[in-house]
């Protein structure tokens, strides 16, 4: 596994509700996580699902060490450069 060092775009979770957001563990697959409005992600992959609506692969630091989360809805990523 390859670590985004010094990514030139940074994402953040957005989901307008306030709530976590679902990470699933393929596009519109079984939730196997949430992350909170402002964690920052790299997105890894992009994909659709059947709807042909977009899914980002995503990872990030958490404690020191950067893990891969899982795939979330793409609308709810926002990203902005470094």
């Amino acid at each position: 596994m390859s670590l985004p060092a010094k990514a030139k775009n940074v994402c953040e979770v957005t989901d307008p509700t306030g709530t976590p957001l679902n990470v699933r563990d393929s596009p519109n697959g079984r939730v196997i996580n949430a992350l909170r409005n402002g964690r920052e992600v790299y997105i890894i992959e992009i994909a659709y699902d059947r709807k042909n609506r977009p899914w980002a692969k995503v990872g990030g630091y958490y404690q020191g060490e950067y893990r891969i989360w899982g795939w979330v809805s793409r609308e709810f990523i926002s990203c902005y450069d470094r």
